[in-house]
């Protein structure tokens, strides 16, 4: 059940505690609740992330221990103690026990958090994007989308993010969520021109809801993309969330036309300008039938973004994640459940939000029945895909992996209005694959040298 044992409640009860010490100074607050992290996670469960807080917190030069300060200048302080509670306390601690207790019992992938699409429909019709495809024609309803995050619970999932379509479309139905899961995060990967005051009162209200707002580089790249004026209300967006003191951050698909941008110093200084506290890195994907091909980065670019991110993330107070090129601190692919999977808005459970190929719907199956079905146990039985972890991804970096493992699962294309063979979509990103091989292998060779 997802209700806590005695144990996960005596737990919950010494951090919440603990984590009462954020009320004080970051200075006296942080060390004492490292302490308490340190003696209620007995199992280790999040050990290299505390030693890696403890190296930054020890350091009072480090860009990064100015970007943790500045949770307690920038943001709200009721949103900084509910965040920090339901993603230390419930997702790392108590949910990750959970998922090892659940992985050992069941023998298959249990996630860390849960990509779900509570609507394709959305506002905006961006170059690229498969949502266009599908217009208003699917949603999950609150019912389902209450009973996943039920589900996920029970076996340790308390992160869960909305993707689309446009998520926001569906304003109320996420606010009421938050409220009925008080204990679990909200993440969105939002286009941001639906927030406006009165959404950002809603989140001050819940707490436990955080925006990735997309954005493509500065005006031209945004709006090259994604229409006219949004780079406007993004900028706007971004501007009520940080006078409310509410945590956001950045969503960045980097192409082969904005990559430039994307990756240079004054986007990365400008984004932290603007109250920017993470920024999540994607490289673009070809997916769907008609998806241009000539958007997919190329090698010398990937190249690019793997050395910017890694020199920022020695120098800027912003946390940076790179869906792909940070592989190698995950082992490889997180997808198929290993640490998370997708849920598009008609109920089909999917390894990856890239992929769209599955033989499970969360209308005819429980999770666990996903988790444990044909394509799930091929990601479990095959990860990782390569020895080299900067080619983590089974599509783009391992050439005809995922159709080998969607056709010994007997798993079909989720697509609604065209269905695409998974040989086609494979042959899409060959040329890209084999272009980055050699550029992955000498950047590894390099990684692996260095330490």
């Amino acid at each position: 059940m997802s209700k806590k044992s005695m144990k996960e409640n005596m737990q919950s009860f010494g951090l919440s505690k603990a984590l009462g010490l954020l009320l004080e100074e970051p200075d006296k607050s942080i060390p004492k609740m490292m302490k308490w992290v340190d003696r209620f996670d007995r199992n280790d469960t999040v050990v290299r992330q505390r030693a890696a807080v403890r190296s930054i917190i020890d350091d009072p030069e480090n860009h990064w221990n100015h970007l943790i300060k500045s949770l307690w200048k920038d943001i709200d302080a009721d949103v900084r103690q509910t965040i920090f509670t339901n993603f230390i306390i419930n997702t790392a601690v108590i949910g990750g026990q959970r998922q090892e207790k659940a992985k050992e019992e069941h023998q298959c992938n249990i996630p860390w958090a849960i990509l779900m699409d509570p609507t394709s429909s959305c506002n905006l019709g961006c170059t690229g994007c498969w949502a266009t495809e599908y217009g208003d024609k699917l949603s999950m309803d609150y019912d389902t989308l209450d009973s996943i995050i039920k589900q996920g619970k029970e076996l340790g999932t308390y992160m869960f993010i909305y993707s689309g379509g446009e998520p926001l479309v569906r304003k109320k139905d996420i606010i009421k969520l938050c409220e009925a899961h008080d204990d679990c995060m909200f993440l969105a990967f939002t286009n941001g021109t639906l927030i406006d005051e009165t959404f950002a009162d809603e989140m001050l209200r819940v707490k436990n809801f955080v925006p990735a707002i997309s954005i493509e580089g500065f005006e031209e790249e945004t709006d090259g993309r994604r229409g006219k004026g949004t780079y406007q209300k993004v900028i706007r967006a971004m501007e009520i969330l940080k006078k409310k003191k509410l945590l956001f951050g950045a969503s960045c698909c980097y192409t082969s036309k904005n990559t430039d941008v994307i990756g240079s110093e004054e986007f990365f200084d400008y984004l932290i300008d603007l109250g920017c506290k993470f920024a999540w890195f994607f490289t673009y994907m070809p997916v769907g039938v008609g998806a241009p091909t000539d958007l997919l980065a190329e090698a010398h670019q990937r190249e690019y973004m793997y050395r910017q991110i890694r020199l920022f993330r020695e120098s800027k107070p912003i946390f940076t994640m790179d869906f792909w090129n940070d592989a190698e601190y995950v082992n490889g692919c997180i997808a198929g459940g290993r640490r998370y999977l997708h849920i598009n808005a008609g109920g089909d459970i999917e390894p990856c939000a890239f992929i769209h190929y599955s033989d499970s719907n969360i209308h005819e199956r429980t999770l666990l029945e996903a988790y444990q079905s044909p394509l799930f146990m091929q990601y479990h039985d095959n990860q990782p895909f390569n020895d080299n972890m900067l080619r983590p991804c089974p599509l783009l970096d391992n050439s005809g992996r995922l159709a080998e493992m969607v056709q010994k699962s007997g798993a079909h294309s989720t697509d609604m209005t065209k269905p695409e063979d998974v040989n086609n979509l494979c042959a899409k990103c060959k040329g890209a694959c084999d272009n980055w091989t050699p550029v992955a292998d000498r950047l590894w060779a390099e990684s692996q040298a260095a330490k």
